[in-house]
């Protein structure tokens, strides 16, 4: 209805046994200004159709959302499977299919990843390079960083949870305190080795078995303090149900089991892998000038 500037819609609502069948409602009764009644059926073409629920605009073309619910699996793989099947859609001329929602923000973050998390990792690289001023030492302790992402992806594969940008952050973090765990190692094994080779212990296999053991031996405390700390305070965040628990609990989730794995396999691996290096680049070259 119009009122000078001012428009109102008017919805006509008609009893349900009056509109439960097309045949009925063809035959409402439309009064005209002669006081005539008209059957609704002579005014307009009534019929069913299917199409979608809203049309909107996009782009300057007309678009209509599909919206899908998913549960259980991740929405990536959810997408490829529709992509594939909806390639077997014949859509008429003028008509396109896109993607849209969260895949379209996961696609989005997908790219920036695959900028970041090389970036991170080349920085995490340099800074230890500049720091040990050895490539060797450098790669040993880089090595920490795929020990922690086999025990973070298996604790995420335990919880079920899928990968998600909150995974990649919990990753990313990952990465970075694995790096300085192990640095940390390498250091207590590097002031070992120096301390005995001043004192003249530094001639045997076994002198540097010796040194490795007495520096592995001293950075097993700070470790396992410095891995108690954190899971003991991200395990509040795994517990907690709250507006944002989900989130949160799968950035925390890949720092707890990455850190658990990176424990044992630093502790263990790295000496082994800095035993053999030291052998084949320092002692072992020693020794043999010494016996010629």
């Amino acid at each position: 209805t119009i009122e000078g500037r001012e428009r109102y819609s008017i919805n006509v609502r008609y009893a349900r046994e009056l509109r439960d069948d097309i045949d009925k409602i063809k035959r409402v009764l439309v009064p005209t200004m002669t006081g005539a009644q008209i059957p609704l059926g002579l005014l307009a073409d009534i019929h069913i159709t299917y199409g979608p629920a809203m049309i909107r605009n996009e782009n300057g073309m007309l678009a209509g959302y599909v919206f899908v619910d998913i549960a259980g699996r991740d929405i990536g793989s959810y997408v490829n499977e529709a992509k594939k099947a909806a390639k077997e859609i014949a859509l008429p001329s003028g008509y396109s299919l896109n993607w849209s929602g969260q895949y379209e923000y996961m696609q989005r973050i997908k790219a920036r990843l695959l900028v970041s998390v090389p970036l991170t990792l080349f920085i995490i690289f340099t800074l230890y390079f500049f720091t040990f001023k050895s490539l060797a030492e450098t790669a040993i302790v880089m090595l920490s960083v795929p020990f922690a992402l086999i025990g973070g992806i298996w604790y995420l594969f335990l919880l079920g949870y899928n990968m998600s940008i909150a995974v990649w952050v919990g990753l990313i973090a990952l990465a970075g305190v694995a790096a300085e765990t192990g640095s940390i190692m390498i250091v207590y094994l590097d002031e070992a080795y120096a301390r005995r080779k001043r004192q003249g212990l530094m001639h045997t296999m076994a002198d540097l078995s010796a040194a490795v053991m007495e520096g592995a031996a001293q950075r097993l405390r700070p470790k396992l303090m410095t891995v108690g700390a954190n899971i003991l305070g991200l395990l509040p965040v795994m517990l907690s149900t709250g507006t944002g628990a989900d989130v949160m609990k799968r950035i925390a989730a890949p720092l707890i089991g990455g850190l658990t794995s990176s424990t044992i396999l630093t502790l263990v691996v790295l000496p082994a892998i800095y035993t053999i290096w030291k052998y084949h680049t320092e002692l072992k070259n020693e020794t043999v000038e010494e016996r010629i």
